[in-house]
Order: C-alpha cells, then structure tokens, then sequence
C-alpha cells in the first residue's frame, strides 16, 4: 500500500520528531499521578499544562475545572484555521500509587530485537497524551487547515470519572467528533466497549471479644467473604459480563470479632440488559449468620458502548486517513470502558483507542512499543487535517 505524497511528508516529519516525543512520553511518566494522590495530580497537571503549552503555545481559552477529592480536569481550547471543532480527551491519572516508580523494571526487547519502553501509565494512557499534543503541533506544520480543538485531560479516569463526565459531556457536545486518546488494541481503534459498574458492599456485624465471647459477635469479614463469592458466581463471560472484587477492607483489631468490612466490585456488561439481571441477583444473594446486615451501593458508572451510527462515517474517515498514510486500520471491541463510553451514549460522533501501541494495561510491566510513536501521531495529525471541515455522515 503505498502513500499519498501529503501523507508521507506528515509521515516523515512524525519520524523525524519522534525522539522529541517519546521525551515527553517520558517526562509525563516519570511524574507519578495515581488516582487518589491528590497532590501528585495537581503537580502532574501542570506538568502536562506546561509540555502543551511549550509544543503549542498559550490556548485561546482553559479552564481548569475543580475535582474536589478527585484530580482537576483541565480543558485547553487552540483555534484552528477551519470550521471545524474536535475534542481531544486523555485522561493522566494511573492506577498505580506513588513509589510505584522506583522499584519499576524495564522489560527485555521482544524475540526479534524489538525495544520497548515501560513505566507506570506509560501504555494506559500518558504516550496518548503527549501524541495527541504532537499531532496537533504536526497537522499545523503541515500548512493545511486544521479545525479548532479542545483537549481535556482528567485526573479520575481510573475511578469512574466522578467528577469529569458533566465536563467531559458537554466539550463532546460542542465539538462536531472526540477522539479519545486511549491505547489501541493492538494498533486497532476501539469502537464498542463494556459498560462497568463499581459495586460497594458493606457488612455491618456485631463486634465482640474473639477468645472470651467469640458466640456473642457476628463476623462481618466472614460474611462479606461469602457474598463476594457468591457474587463472582453472577458472572456470565459467555454474554459478556464479569465480575472482579478488587479491595477488600474490614475488622479492627486480630482479637475483635470484625464488626463492619467493605468490598469494592468491578462489573462489566456487553449489554444494558445485563444490568437488571445483575442487580436483581445481587440483591438475591444471602448469608449464613442473618445478624449481619449487608447494604449494596448499585453504581453503575459507564453504559455500554457500541458503534453508533454518528461514529460510523469517523471511522471510515479514519480508515482513509490510514490508507493514504499507507496501512490498513482495523477497529475493535474491548472488554474494557473509557471516556467514550459517556460520548456514545449520546449519540455523538467518537473513536477511542487512538493512542499507544503497547500492551499491559493496568499490569506490572505494562509498555509501549516506541517504534510505532510516529505512525500513531500522524493518524492523528491527519484526521485532525481532515476533520478542518465538519464531518458529513
């Protein structure tokens, strides 16, 4: 497949920059932003202010919107030179705490020699980050019109997005297509996703002495216990949903008959009618000592996301981008939610999965292949050339 002549120059000035970006890949990673570290998110933010402004000078409007206890989220409007209007989300918190750096090891290059850098957020998403400030640095070199676009970046991704989707739903609003800055599958754009859930169950016991009155108290780890096993029983991989408890908190003392504990529950569901059938069977469950109370906090946190018909003709813009970059473009489904999931939902225009080609998210390890930097931003860069005028589906 061989590239228009546009598109290899957009091609080749990406590689000529590359190092320059995987610098600020690095800088970015080398930052810790978890996502309950409310002081290393706010330095953080201003670090990824500061690499955006030093590639693409001040925006024409920001706005930094307060998280409360969750990371700010910042939104930077540039001007372009045609009518249209993209957002550009990202999100910089990771899941890994602060002092997860220090201990990180470098993984060895694939069997072939490959290289490939690693490091905390690295993959999911912070070289997203720092493409999608390129591309847009690149597309403007380019000489061609490009549309006016929006970054957002938020610190709460990770943890639901509490605080960002009112903003995050209104800059999709305003723009005419979001491109979330997310990793790829494997090179792939990510065009249907899962919808999740984030469960809280509490187990309220009774407390009482474990050795002299062991009788007189009711266990709330041990009933906790078996109702996160009866609740990984709801799964249903075979339609699409699973079922993960992730933390486990409870007790008070190793002498103390544990009087409350709490159980944090990942639920993810290829279909919104898995949501009932969830619920309803997570109310159902029971345990054995009837003097412990359980609550369930039903939060369901993203729905399902599937390719709409508002995102059909993105993608196949983005497909032709791709070819006349010379290469095919495949999209996929991921178990995995984001972002988007919010954007579909409302029956906007919306690619996610436009970032990092790596693998590992959220693992020990998790990497990017540095060698496919170029390509990834000038796909950017080129849709973003394309998307000057509205998209017309």
């Amino acid at each position: 497949m061989t590239a228009s002549p546009a598109a290899s120059a957009l091609t080749a000035r990406a590689q000529e920059v590359s190092s320059e970006i995987v610098t600020d890949i690095l800088t970015l990673v080398r930052h810790e932003t978890g996502s309950y570290d409310l002081p290393g998110l706010a330095a953080g933010l201003d670090l990824l202010r500061e690499v955006t402004v030093h590639r693409l000078g001040r925006p024409d409007h920001e706005h930094r919107h307060s998280g409360g206890t969750c990371g700010d989220t910042l939104t930077l409007t540039y001007t372009g030179t045609g009518p249209g209007h993209v957002a550009l989300v990202g999100h910089y918190d990771t899941v890994w705490p602060t002092g997860t750096l220090a201990g990180w090891q470098q993984p060895e290059p694939d069997g072939d020699g490959r290289g490939k850098l690693s490091g905390p957020g690295i993959f999911d998403m912070k070289t997203g980050l720092a493409q999608g400030v390129w591309a847009l640095r690149l597309a403007r070199e380019s000489g061609a019109p490009v549309p006016t676009v929006t970054f957002l970046f938020n610190g709460d991704e990770e943890i639901g997005s509490l605080s960002s989707r009112p903003v995050i739903e209104e800059v999709a609003q305003k723009a005419d297509v979001t491109l979330v800055l997310e990793p790829t599958a494997h090179g792939a754009v990510k065009t249907a996703r899962k919808g999740s859930g984030i469960f809280r169950v509490t187990a309220t016991g009774v407390e009482a002495h474990a050795g002299l009155a062991p009788q007189d108290g009711a266990n709330a780890i041990s009933a906790l216990s078996e109702f996160v096993v009866a609740a990984a029983a709801v799964a249903a991989p075979e339609r699409g949903t699973t079922v993960n408890t992730g933390l486990i908190r409870g007790g008070s003392a190793t002498n103390v008959v544990a009087g409350r504990a709490t159980a944090t529950i990942d639920i993810r569901v290829g279909v919104e009618s898995e949501q009932d059938r969830v619920d309803a069977e997570f109310d159902a469950i029971r345990v054995s000592d009837p003097r412990v109370r359980i609550e369930v906090d039903h939060a369901w946190n993203r729905p399902p996301m599937t390719l709409n018909a508002a995102s059909a003709p993105l993608l196949d813009l983005a497909r032709e981008v791709a070819r006349e970059q010379g290469r095919d473009l495949a999209d996929a489904a991921v178990g995995g939610a984001s972002d988007a999931n919010f954007v579909a939902a409302l029956g906007l225009p919306v690619l996610c999965g436009m970032g990092a080609v790596g693998d590992g998210a959220h693992a020990r390890g998790e990497f990017v292949y540095p060698d496919t930097v170029p390509a990834q931003t000038a796909l950017v860069a080129g849709l973003l050339g394309r998307l000057a005028e509205p998209l017309r589906g």
